[in-house]
């Protein structure tokens, strides 16, 4: 690669970075720095630029998104005190291999805020937006906020930023900064420690590819830091002189490079298929023609495979990079979670697969087009115990957003929606379970699995521990009575102590008037976890609901919902929707370690809200459930010995439970079908007396040690994401 010289800065280029120096002390002010190349910039990936001022280590470096332009890169930025350096980041894997040009001029305030401003302004009228608005809009906050007040508001514009709050994009961007770099700073360490080299086959399709993308994901596989790959490349009769002239000319200039040239088009399956039949890798992993590898990805791949035994299916993280080369959005998924695989294809990218594997389930099947990856995972998966699946909480994969593609317009293709349920069907076809049904879901490309209820049902034994507090108790069980459509359940109301003549009076009417009611005393000091055990006693179900006495029902099928779950073999207690009184989100399944023990994942946001990747809407496996609304099978209950009495009397052993639950071998679920209200207080759960915080700081002790090994790292919720809050925000700082 040719660099041109700068008289007053000198550059050194590493594989992951440009480092520019000054040849001398430099003056604080504003400098502009353009960087030419001949290849189109738009291959480029989530350029930024960090400004590291001197003297060095006495200022965190700056971090400074840049522009592509026509012809390049470009941005305009202040240095308040002298350059120590800048560091030019371009993900490697996409860096063009021809020659470029670097300029970097001092400029007058007044010439370098006029020049943001232009930028903008032909941002503006790209976008049909009137190109005079940034103008009128400087003035207006010059005379509002003063310079300090105009000057960063123009700065967020000028860097798209969000104008009032700090954005997901930008917390992405100093993410990618903070943990990025520390990986690929030990690189050549990694690659010297490995001890075994598979070769890995990535497979590509292309037909009618965009020329400039094509480029860049060829690139991404040539720029890989382990070498031990091959590129099968299948043309599905694309017809396209060029297309075929750049796969000859890659071939030619590397020959771990295949193509194959299809004479007849046959779509997506069949176009993978022939690629397949080039491969010789001992694992085979996919890259569509528009998209990305990260420089990593395969010696991500390659670390996970060094051990005695490899895992036969991986997969990993990934994000979206959008046609100005910015990465976003990024997926940080859960590890293995099948009940989450039938209800959305979080999986997607990077799906690595045992090559093995793939000869033994026959490649993809035609016909399956738009979803074909889908019913690969299902059909890979559905031979593989747990142990031999493997997820890389790292972002491998860079995914393409382009006008037409999916990963813009995720509900935009309906044919991808018909391939996944038939591609569901035949899963649970194979798996001897042709009485489960499949639907679409209430979002795009997500889906509702519903399993059956043998006839007649089981009869599930709701267990209600309270005292008095006869205006929560009797909305509960009333609206369990008048609104709960499965068939067969008995209602144990267990009485811990009440002494109000109100509630006394209820428990004998509610017994008179609805035989599907008992109440049984309970009168030892306060201890829900002995309470519930007390209960269990009693129940004459071979189902058992643990229900708090403030919760109401909404969804009339709640507790069919759960008991459908709750039947099958391999799943143990199943948790609810459950929303606070002004219709936000109280509980959506617990998220382990946070808070120090564990946090309800979504809490407080809104009653509609999608989630996390749309995971407000979809059942999945969690690690935990609340015990304010869990149905779990009596013989499971019984098993891990119920909920512990002697070291959780009153928090935490719904947790406690479900991990003895996941111990013993089965999975935990939450389903959002199954909707309540939790009438709880939002400031409820205040340990106000010496007292209860003393036997609260016990039980978290009690906790924190117990499941010392389980909790800081919740094998359903990312490592990447907070332990701080409940929101799925990205997490800064390990």
């Amino acid at each position: 690669m040719e660099v041109t010289r700068l008289k007053a800065w000198t550059q050194k280029r590493s594989i992951s970075e440009l480092l520019i120096t000054p040849n001398r002390t430099t003056r604080p002010g504003w400098y502009e720095l353009h960087i030419r190349f001949q290849d189109d910039p738009l291959v480029l990936a989530n350029p930024y630029l960090t400004l590291q001022l001197a003297p060095p280590g006495e200022q965190e470096p700056r971090l400074i998104p840049l522009s592509i332009v026509d012809d390049g890169l470009r941005v305009i930025f202040h240095a308040p005190a002298p350059i120590a350096s800048l560091r030019l980041h371009i993900s490697p894997s996409t860096l063009p291999t021809s020659s470029f040009t670097i300029n970097i001029q001092r400029r007058m305030r007044s010439h370098a805020l006029w020049r943001i401003m232009r930028h903008i302004s032909l941002r503006d009228k790209a976008l049909g937006i009137d190109p005079e608005r940034i103008f009128r809009k400087s003035h207006v906050r010059y005379k509002k906020h003063g310079y300090e007040g105009f000057l960063q508001r123009l700065l967020k514009e000028y860097h798209l930023a969000d104008m009032h709050l700090i954005s997901e994009t930008d917390i992405y961007q100093a993410w990618i900064v903070r943990n990025e770099a520390s990986l690929q700073s030990a690189r050549e360490q990694r690659l010297d420690a490995l001890t075994q080299h598979p070769k890995i086959s990535v497979i590509m399709a292309t037909w009618k590819s965009d020329l400039r993308w094509l480029k860049a994901a060829i690139h991404s596989v040539q720029a890989q830091s382990y070498p031990h790959w091959e590129l099968c490349i299948a043309d599905d009769a694309s017809n396209m002189p060029a297309l075929t002239r750049l796969l000859k000319q890659a071939q030619a200039e590397d020959p771990r490079i295949k193509i194959i040239l299809r004479s007849e088009n046959g779509h997506i399956s069949a176009a993978q298929n022939s690629a397949l039949q080039l491969a010789h890798g001992d694992y085979i992993t996919f890259l569509d023609h528009d998209d990305l590898l990260s420089i990593d990805a395969l010696l991500h791949v390659a670390e996970a495979l060094q051990t005695e035994e490899r895992p036969r299916f991986l997969y990993s993280d990934e994000d979206k990079i959008d046609g100005l080369g910015r990465r976003n959005t990024p997926h940080f998924k859960s590890d293995w979670n099948p009940d989450l695989l039938r209800s959305q294809n979080y999986i997607t990218h990077l799906m690595v697969v045992e090559h093995q594997l793939l000869k033994e389930i026959g490649g993809f099947r035609i016909g399956l087009e738009g979803s074909q990856d889908h019913d690969l995972a299902l059909r890979a998966l559905e031979r593989l115990p747990s142990s031999a699946i493997k997820h890389i909480p790292h972002i491998l994969y860079h995914w393409r957003i382009t006008e037409n593609s999916t990963a813009l317009h995720a509900g935009a293709k309906d044919y991808t929606e018909s391939a996944s349920i038939q591609a569901l069907n035949d899963h649970f076809q194979r798996t001897g379970q042709s009485d489960v049904r499949v639907e679409r879901g209430e979002l795009p490309n997500t889906y509702r699995v519903r399993y059956p209820i043998p006839n007649p049902a089981p009869l599930v034994s709701l267990l209600i521990p309270t005292r008095d507090k006869l205006e929560v108790l009797r909305p509960c069980v009333n609206s369990i009575l008048d609104k709960t459509s499965y068939p067969r359940f008995e209602i144990i109301i267990l009485d811990n102590g009440s002494i109000e003549k109100c509630t006394l009076d209820y428990f004998v009417h509610i017994q008179e008037s609805d035989a599907r009611v008992r109440v049984l005393r309970y009168n030892l000091p306060f201890n829900y976890s002995a309470i519930n055990n007390f209960g269990v006693q009693h129940a004459k179900g071979e189902v058992l609901g643990l229900i708090n006495n403030d919760v109401e029902v909404i969804s009339p099928d709640w507790l069919s919902e759960m008991v459908s779950h709750a039947l099958r073999e391999e799943i143990g207690c199943v948790g609810a929707k459950l929303y606070f009184t002004d219709h936000t989100i109280q509980h959506a399944g617990v998220i382990l370690g946070i808070g120090g023990v564990a946090g309800h994942a979504h809490k407080y946001f809104p009653g509609e809200a999608y989630g996390y990747f749309s995971r407000l809407k979809l059942v999945q496996n969690l690690s935990a459930v609340t015990g304010a609304c869990l149905v779990v099978r009596k013989s499971i209950y019984q098993q891990v010995a119920g909920l512990d009495e002697d070291h959780l009397s009153v928090a935490f052993n719904d947790v406690d439970l479900c991990l003895k639950v996941r111990e013993a071998g089965y999975r935990n679920l939450w389903t959002p079908y199954a909707e309540l209200f939790h009438h709880e207080s939002k400031s409820r759960g205040a340990e106000n007396t010496p007292e209860k915080q003393a036997r609260f700081q016990s039980e978290v002790l009690w906790m924190q040690e117990r499941w010392k090994d389980q909790l800081p790292r919740d094998p359903y919720y990312s490592p990447n994401l907070t332990l701080e809050h409940e929101d799925f925000s990205i997490r800064l700082y390990q």
